[in-house]
């Protein structure tokens, strides 16, 4: 019976793999359960292994278990299949040579690119730094501003270096900015912010080697929602394509159904960045919006998203899809039928591959 208990609560575990998280710390763990499968995979196998002449229970679950923990593997290849000729429909012809998802490349380690850290802009209360990743080939390339989540008000520029490294080594610049962040400053700093980073990265593109005619903004959660709107409302022709990673696309609509308060009080994350509720300050949550500003000048825009988030609802990418669609911009939208929120925290997983390959496609079709 002492023998169940551990193949049990792997199995409760495992259900992360296919369920939302009903809590916070929950969520946690299932960004490591979906992203380090082989981990959880591996330790419930040696569970079962030890109990399975035991007690024919105790060796269901923990297959049961196991094969819950390898179904984002298995739908990772399932999603690899079509991700190839979705970009190229979505884009044009795609030549990455690569595979969107490997088995061997879960056991894969990454190498960082150095990177220096610089001030682009002062202002009369504070100043604000950027890391920037150099190319990693020779002349000038295009520059991919990154833009960090954290609710609007933590986080910082050395969030998630891993990407930033990647795209260093494929020959793109990297420029991953800090911004003023509620609840000190309200919307549209941060879009402020990212247009203060363009002109600085303008200024000193030759020292750093930046083809300005080829900006990709791309941002995580808050960040995607500062970077989706900078993309449609500056209008700044060197704006080449956005990246939404599991962003807040419609905040009017996000506020009428926030996110369960065991997991985050979204509500009250809205409120401290836009100055109040929405029945104090809707324009607030209008003007905030990126559904709100795409037309059909707006630039063409990659989505990524996992199905699971239990912080930023999924509905907001089907919205923001919607709305691109009905303007007839170039788009792509990724799903991610097992992953939640933060599930980039690993390139190499099954999603960290996929969305990866997506990104990677995503720049090559929309830079010259």
């Amino acid at each position: 019976m002492i023998r169940l208990i551990p193949i049990s609560l792997y199995f409760l575990i495992s259900l992360l793999a296919i369920f939302k998280a009903p809590t916070y710390h929950l969520w946690l763990l299932a960004v490591l359960v979906t992203e380090f499968p082989l981990i959880f995979a591996g330790i419930t196998t040696l569970l079962t292994v030890w109990g399975i002449w035991v007690q024919l229970a105790g060796m269901l679950i923990g297959v049961m278990a196991v094969l819950l923990f390898f179904s984002p593997i298995v739908s990772a290849y399932i999603i690899s299949s079509s991700l190839k000729p979705g970009l190229a429909a979505a884009f044009g012809k795609d030549n990455n040579n690569a595979q969107p998802f490997s088995l061997g490349k879960l056991f894969a380690g990454n190498k960082d690119v150095p990177y220096n850290t610089a001030t682009y802009v002062t202002y009369r209360d504070t100043t604000l730094t950027l890391d920037f990743y150099p190319s990693q080939i020779p002349g000038k390339r295009p520059c991919v501003i990154v833009i960090h989540g954290g609710s609007w008000s933590t986080g910082d520029s050395k969030q998630l270096p891993g990407l930033n490294s990647h795209l260093a080594k494929l020959g793109y610049n990297v420029a991953a900015i800090n911004y003023r962040m509620a609840p000190k400053y309200h919307n549209p700093a941060a879009v402020n912010d990212t247009e203060a980073a363009l002109k600085y990265l303008h200024e000193h593109a030759a020292e750093l080697k930046i083809d300005t005619n080829n900006f990709v903004l791309l941002g995580r959660s808050a960040g995607a929602q500062i970077a989706l709107l900078a993309a449609y409302m500056l209008h700044n022709k060197g704006i080449k394509g956005v990246i939404d990673f599991y962003g807040p696309a419609d905040m009017v609509w996000g506020y009428s159904a926030p996110a369960s308060p065991l997991v985050m009080d979204s509500r009250g994350v809205m409120e401290s960045y836009l100055g109040g509720t929405y029945k104090q300050v809707p324009h607030n949550y209008v003007a905030s919006s990126p559904i709100e500003f795409v037309n059909r000048l707006s630039v063409p825009t990659l989505i990524i998203h996992g199905y699971n988030d239990v912080l930023v609802a999924y509905e907001h990418s089907r919205r923001l899809n919607e709305k691109l669609q009905q303007n007839g911009i170039k788009h792509y939208w990724l799903k991610l039928p097992w992953a939640t929120h933060g599930f980039d925290y690993n390139l190499n997983g099954p999603s960290g591959q996929l969305s990866t390959y997506a990104v990677d496609g995503f720049l090559k079709a929309i830079t010259k």
